[in-house]
């Protein structure tokens, strides 16, 4: 229980640290009369971002009360997991070297939402203890929160005259839907199999547990 004890305690931190990022960022805006909520919390980064407060925060609670996480949140904790790994590549290979557009704020919360906070996500997900193993049918959890965010932001560009999306590569304007369709399927498939790779760790580590060492 002492190392759980201790994960508890590293994951409420790592879940406040990020909450203070979160506002501080908001502040930032606010400062300086560019904070638009409908804009901001629009952002997957920006959802994902509240998600992994709330799993960060909850995930300690329970390390700190029980031997081992839920297989619910486990469930959600791994989805997460996927939405952070997609979102840090997606910015570190597509969005980081665009000029910004509008107000372009503080620049080190960006690295902790987008570098920082899934590195230790992984590293949370490789090394703590106390996981149960997930059966492969919780895989479908991974593509609802994506799909349902996909469709909010057509409607949103569409209630807007078509001139707001979060991200250039959503925007048929600059490579016609083939290529929106194409970053869609690639980017939901790439969300199922980083989940499927989380849970195949999670068995396996879970049944070289329960054989111990040889």
């Amino acid at each position: 229980m002492t190392s759980r004890r201790i994960t508890g305690a590293i994951r409420i931190i790592a879940g406040l640290a990020l909450f203070v990022t979160i506002a501080i960022q908001i502040g930032d805006r606010v400062a300086n009369s560019a904070f638009d909520p409908w804009e901001y919390f629009s952002y997957f980064t920006i959802q994902t971002s509240l998600m992994n407060i709330v799993v960060l925060l909850a995930g300690g609670a329970l390390a700190l009360r029980l031997p081992r996480d839920t297989i619910l949140f486990t469930t959600v904790r791994m989805a997460t997991l996927s939405y952070a790994i997609v979102t840090a590549a997606v910015y570190n290979l597509l969005l980081r070297n665009l000029p910004p557009e509008g107000f372009p704020g503080l620049a080190w919360p960006n690295e902790v939402v987008h570098v920082w906070v899934p590195v230790f996500l992984v590293l949370d997900w490789l090394l703590a203890p106390g996981r149960p193993a997930l059966p492969w049918r919780t895989l479908w959890v991974v593509p609802a929160y994506p799909v349902a965010w996909a469709i909010y932001t057509f409607i949103r560009a569409g209630a807007s005259g078509g001139t707001i999306y979060p991200y250039p590569f959503l925007d048929p304007a600059t490579g016609g839907w083939g290529s929106v369709i194409a970053y869609i399927v690639g980017l939901t498939l790439a969300l199922v199999a980083l989940g499927a790779l989380a849970v195949g760790y999670g068995r396996l580590r879970a049944r070289r547990t329960a054989v111990g060492p040889a």
